[in-house]
């Protein structure tokens, strides 16, 4: 199962490679994945009946005793088998629905295959923890399935309804299992089971566990975000809506049931909310016009159907639960994907513009019927078993004296009158022939044939549906297995003739009445008025947002004031009061002081201390800039001379990068301080300023005289080598034995250096300037360059042209973008200097990466070495010469340098190892010698490309982007004096 689940999220990126080349046919790729799993579930299926468990186990998180165990008991295995077959036969009927149409397919594709997995994995999880994970990851994927039309409103509207809405139920799922972890001692789902912990604490944590539930299973008061996320494609509506996600929550409800139904508040919730969902969702399908709706509102009655007889937790209900949640799989999304093939076909579901389908598609119209008779509970589907074994279940309890077995009974039978009405009305809407108002038949609606395969998987959906109940008893081995769990003698069976039973006369008066309910509907036009209600579930729902959204206005105007003098003085008083707080709390303080270490502090002290003087009392920005980088010179000296090359190499090439970066803002700031508003309340900045220094100065002393025990620190170098196979005790500490640090350093940098560049970014974050100086070329031109891209550049007066014999004498172009700067502002010294400095910096910037494992260098170093060569080629040749340096995304580099750090850190994972565990590689060369590989290695990698990327991305928005905009602004007042000609 561990391999299976592996192959899901591989596949999906398999998929979603194949998808452009394959077009629409990578869902047969796609379609294998769930296949497989589906055959290995059915192949256990014997060994399960017998009385077996298939379980696997691998160690993840040893601290928490967290692991990644699955396990297939019955109930797990009929979830397994819906989620992949179902799964399987929507992929294969995606095939066809998607047909000639390409855009977007290779993200739909791999989500649908990667939420498939998910799903896999929650049903067979016996981890709480990962199946919390599992169950968020579902709500993700799900967002972007049904959010795949993007450009519509509607459809982002109503994804983000649902991530909303079953992110925040998983949320509160998610405290209940720290409750239920916390009181029964283990992440153990069948370890908690089997000993279920007791008490009000449990009871809390149930009620926590039950609105996670009810939000992910669509119950009352979560209802409202299924029936939105019909702007899906009719797929994701089958198999997520129908068969799939929904299930999620009743998955959990059956599973914790047996044992925590008797639990006080649960009952009460469950029931209660159940059936006031069935009720609901029934009477709002009977008064939708859209067919994809009818289902949706139907499929929420159907939940709350379920809900109620899964969560009932006797022996007979789990019977009929487990029934009940394989027949709503088979006969929904045998409905939605027929909705789908009359939508693909007619390009509408309103069911006042369907007439006469029944002649003219007559397979379909037969496929949809066996469905909706299993809906209904009409033999011999297993609906009928499913519904006849609830209803048998319900009296036997409400005969025995439960007051919940009569609410339920009561309840579970007026919503099957509404779900046999609203089941007519669906076939009345999709094929059924309409009259008008003078009662006179509507033209028949032209049916165009599908193509061939459409129907496939809504005819073995319905198949399975009607012969499923024709073995009844062979399922019921398999749902014994289940059922068994739960207290309670056996009483329903699954069989198609009971007897003259109680539970048969009330089948059929659900039916007979639910065919007069609908005829009622028509007749006084209950389904055409306007609505019952001033307001719905939605509106409640939009309402909260809205109000969500003001709530945070009204905070950010009153924090966020625009003045970035107080946002740093909250900060600091923040840091004086906190630390200054622990300061007088603590019983002792101890110091133990030196006058100097090494001689150079004393040089270099009072300069770094003069200089942070000078730069408080400067005028000038750019003074005030220099300044305070002579004070992270000093500290380079500082690491230099106590033995720490690697930090004084990083601080001098960071004091660099940051010099440049303040330059390229100077340049849209006054250039002096105070030009425009002068600095405010002199002597409380000084206060401040004054206090932090203080209160850092007296924590650095106390904590370096407050250690008692000897540092891990010392026992660095040799773990470096031994277990980082590096001598640098840095850079292996950095990727390796630190990792998780850096990679969440690397998780900062990203955000930040997209921040910047959304700040200043008007369009785009791309700089395509050379792209379009290269478009400006004749195509024979561009195809020669391209063709003779290593012989020399010349400039000539139509521009920067390989050189040939026609312009040989003309003068060298020693940078691409230089021709387009101003004459004043070009310097032929520093093109020349740049062009011969530029691959060699590059090369030493590669040295560092790869050296530092055991030289100072390394991946972050190396990377500024790197971004420090393309400050050069912008310095000499501008935003042109930027874009010939680095024509790629930022955005690119940022991301694949993340992957490669994540990657290296997971990638042990999938061999049982602990995430970061480097492997090394050895071999002997004849020429080179003895030569190591660690894996890490790619970690640095990762680090170094996101470090180029944030440099660029830094250079590009506040360099290159801020260039354009100043040159646009300055041309805007000789375009208004020249009437807009140039």
């Amino acid at each position: 199962m561990l391999p299976l689940l592996c192959a899901f999220g591989i596949g999906s990126l398999i998929t979603a490679l194949l998808a452009r080349p394959l077009g629409a046919r990578v869902f047969f790729v796609a379609a294998a994945f769930p296949l497989a799993a589906f055959v290995h579930a059915l192949l256990q299926v014997p060994a399960i009946v017998g009385g077996g468990i298939v379980a696997e186990s691998a160690v993840w998180i040893t601290a928490l005793d967290i692991r990644l165990s699955m396990r297939m008991d019955a109930l797990g295995a009929l979830m397994a088998l819906i989620v992949t077959g179902v799964g399987a036969l929507v992929m294969i009927y995606c095939a066809v629905y998607f047909r000639g149409k390409r855009d977007g397919l290779p993200l739909f594709s791999g989500v649908l295959l990667a939420f498939a997995g998910a799903m896999y994995g929650l049903v067979l999880t016996d981890d709480l923890v990962v199946l919390v994970m599992f169950w968020e990851l579902t709500s993700i994927l799900s967002y972007l399935l049904i959010g795949f039309y993007h450009l519509r409103a509607a459809s982002r509207r109503a994804a983000l309804q649902a991530l909303l809405t079953t992110t925040l139920g998983g949320l509160v799922l998610l405290v209940g299992v720290v409750m239920l972890v916390a009181t029964g001692g283990t992440t153990s789902i069948s370890g908690l089971l089997a000993d279920p912990p007791t008490g009000g604490l449990v009871d809390a944590a149930l009620v926590l566990v039950l609105v996670g539930v009810l939000s992910k299973s669509a119950i009352f008061p979560f209802h409202f975000w299924l029936p939105g996320a019909m702007a899906a494609p009719t797929p994701v509506s089958a198999y997520l809506h129908a068969a799939a996600m929904v299930k999620a929550g009743i998955y959990l409800l059956a599973r914790f049931a047996p044992v925590f139904a008797e639990a006080g508040p649960w009952r009460p919730i469950v029931i209660s909310l159940g059936l006031l969902t069935m009720l609901l969702g029934g009477v709002q399908a009977l008064r939708e016009h859209d067919l994809k709706r009818i289902l949706a509102f139907g499929t929420v009655s159907q939940l709350g159907f379920i809900a109620v007889v899964v969560g009932f937790g006797t022996r007979d209900a789990a019977l009929a639960g487990g029934a009940l949640i394989l027949a709503h799989a088979l006969f929904k999304s045998t409905l939605f994907l027929v909705v789908g093939v009359i939508d693909r076909q007619l390009s509408t579901r309103d069911i006042d513009q369907l007439s006469g389908l029944a002649r003219q598609a007559p397979t379909m119209a037969v496929t949809a019927l066996v469905a909706v008779a299993s809906m209904a509970g009409i033999a011999p589907t297993l609906g009928f078993l499913a519904k006849e074994a609830a209803l048998t279940a319900l009296i036997d309890e409400a005969l025995a004296g439960g007051v919940w077995g009569w609410i339920a009974l009561v309840g579970v039978a007026l919503g099957s009158v509404l779900t046999v009405a609203y089941g007519i009305r669906f076939l009345w809407g999709a094929f059924g022939t309409k009259r008008d108002r003078d009662g006179q038949p509507r033209p028949t609606t032209h049916w165009p044939d599908p193509p061939l395969g459409f129907l496939a998987a809504p005819i073995v959906l319905a198949a399975l549906a009607l012969g499923l109940g024709l073995i009844g008893p062979q399922l019921e081995m398999l749902l014994t297995a289940y059922a068994d769990t739960a207290p309670g003698t056996a009483h329903a069976h699954l069989v198609l003739w009971h007897g003259l039973q109680p539970a048969l006369f009330v089948s059929l008066g659900t039916i007979v009445l639910g065919a007069l309910l609908f005829w009622l509907a028509r007749a006084t036009a209950f389904d055409i008025t306007g609505r019952i209600m001033p307001f719905t579930a939605s509106d409640l729902y939009f309402l909260v947002v809205r109000g969500i959204d003001r709530l945070s206005v009204a905070v950010t105007r009153f924090t966020q004031r625009g003045s970035l003098p107080i946002y740093v003085g909250t900060v600091f008083l923040v840091l004086i009061a906190s630390q200054g707080t622990v300061l007088l709390a603590g019983r002792e303080w101890r110091a133990a002081l030196d006058a100097w270490q090494h001689p150079v502090q004393i040089a270099a002290a009072p300069i770094m201390i003069i200089a942070g003087v000078i730069a408080v009392m400067a005028r000038k920005r750019y003074t005030g800039v220099v300044l305070v980088s002579v004070t992270g010179l000093g500290m380079v000296v500082l690491f230099a001379t106590m033995g720490a090359p690697d930090l004084a190499l990083t601080q001098v090439l960071v004091e660099a990068v940051t010099l440049v970066a303040f330059a390229l803002v100077l340049r849209r700031l006054p250039s002096r301080l105070g030009a425009h508003s002068g600095s405010s309340r002199p002597v409380l900045r000084a206060v401040i300023g004054g206090a932090v220094g203080v209160t850092m100065a007296l924590l650095v002393m106390i904590a370096t005289g407050a250690r008692v025990a000897e540092p891990i620190s010392t026992d660095w170098a040799a773990m470096a080598y031994e277990i980082g196979h590096g001598r640098n005790v840095v850079n292996v500490a950095l990727v390796d034995l630190r990792g998780w640090d850096t990679m969440g350093e690397l998780s900062v940098l990203v955000p930040a250096a997209t921040g910047v560049a959304s700040l200043v970014f008007v369009t785009h974050r791309t700089d395509n300037s050379l792209a379009r100086l290269s478009r400006r070329l004749p195509i024979k031109s561009r195809i020669a360059a391209n063709r003779a891209s290593r012989r020399p550049l010349v400039e000539t007066t139509e521009g920067v042209r390989p050189q040939n014999a026609g312009n040989r004498n003309s003068p060298r172009a020693w940078l691409v973008g230089g021709q387009k700067l101003q004459s004043e502002s070009r310097s032929i010294i520093l093109e020349v200097v740049v062009r011969i400095l530029f691959h060699t910096i590059i090369v030493v910037s590669i040295y560092l990466l790869f050296a530092g494992h055991n030289l100072p260098g390394g991946g972050f170093a190396g990377g500024l070495v790197a971004g420090m060569a393309l400050v050069m080629r912008y310095v000499a040749g501008g935003r042109w010469e930027l874009g010939a340096a680095a024509p790629g995304d930022a955005g690119q580099l940022l991301g694949v340098g993340m992957i490669l750090a994540v990657g290296t850190a997971v990638a042990p994972m999938l061999f049982g190892l602990d995430p970061l565990t480097r492997a090394v590689w050895e071999a002997d060369l004849p020429v080179v010698g003895h030569i190591e590989f660690v894996s890490s290695t790619i970690f640095d990698i990762g680090v170094y490309l996101v470090v180029i990327g944030l440099v660029l991305d830094v250079l590009r928005s506040l360099g290159a982007e801020v260039d354009k905009q100043l040159k646009e602004s300055a041309d805007q007042p000789f375009r208004a004096s020249t009437g807009g000609a140039r």
